[in-house]
């Protein structure tokens, strides 16, 4: 999943995943869902947004290193907040992505192709009909390639034009192996604990000036960084 940008224009095709990309993304997901399944997730609320009563559908918000957990959080607890519809995540328009995408989409989630350097504009436009369509959104705001830990201003652009609140979400496992990437992937062991916490939301006005949606950036990081612990 990757931040995307409105300003990347042009109509560009992402690739699509070959015969061993799709073969190896069963083969991830099997063993995924399998170790996810021993994992326990508690979950700590500053937000209101997983309430039966929240608001629907909403961007979830999470760190690009937390991909292998998320889906089972967001499976798990997002069903109260809008469980009459689906989920759409932004994923990067790559030959890595194809894989990524093809993995979600055993695990039921829409990939929306696109990034800040592929494929941007096209892939902001597809995820607002989802969310016309009252899908959740799901968007690793430094993603695909980083730096770590640094919102892009993509999500900020989404939120505008969609009118979504972005829900930070921070998945902080106790037992987890991180590898050697530029985000220090972290990948759950067996029947570790995952503390979830969903942090205070943020609404872009339709009308917010490039420096007031800027200063909403800088806040989203600031509330994301805060509720993150390696």
């Amino acid at each position: 999943m990757a931040a995307a940008n409105p300003k990347s224009g042009g109509i560009v095709i992402p690739h699509a995943p070959k015969w061993h990309q799709r073969l190896g993304a069963f083969l991830v997901f099997v063993a995924l869902r399998a170790l996810l399944l021993t994992v326990r997730c508690r979950m700590r609320e500053r937000s209101e947004f997983f309430s039966p009563s929240a608001p629907a559908p909403v961007i979830f918000c999470i760190w690009h290193n937390r991909l292998a957990t998320c889906v089972k959080v967001l499976e798990v607890h997002r069903r109260p907040h809008n469980s009459g519809a689906g989920m759409a995540a932004l994923v990067s328009a790559s030959r890595d992505g194809a894989l990524l995408a093809r993995i979600l989409e055993w695990f039921h989630i829409q990939p929306v192709r696109g990034s800040s350097s592929r494929r941007g504009a096209q892939a902001l436009r597809e995820l607002t009909t989802w969310a016309e369509r009252s899908h959740d959104l799901t968007i690793t705001p430094d993603g695909p390639r980083g730096p770590r830990y640094q919102v892009q201003d993509g999500i900020t652009s989404l939120a505008q034009l969609t009118g979504l609140p972005i829900v930070p979400v921070a998945l902080n496992l106790n037992w987890k192996i991180s590898a050697k990437s530029w985000d220090k992937f972290q990948i759950p062991l067996p029947f570790a604990r995952c503390e979830a916490v969903v942090g205070k939301s943020i609404r872009v006005p339709a009308n917010a000036s490039d420096a007031e949606r800027e200063e909403l950036r800088r806040q989203l990081e600031t509330e994301l960084r805060a509720i993150t612990r390696d």
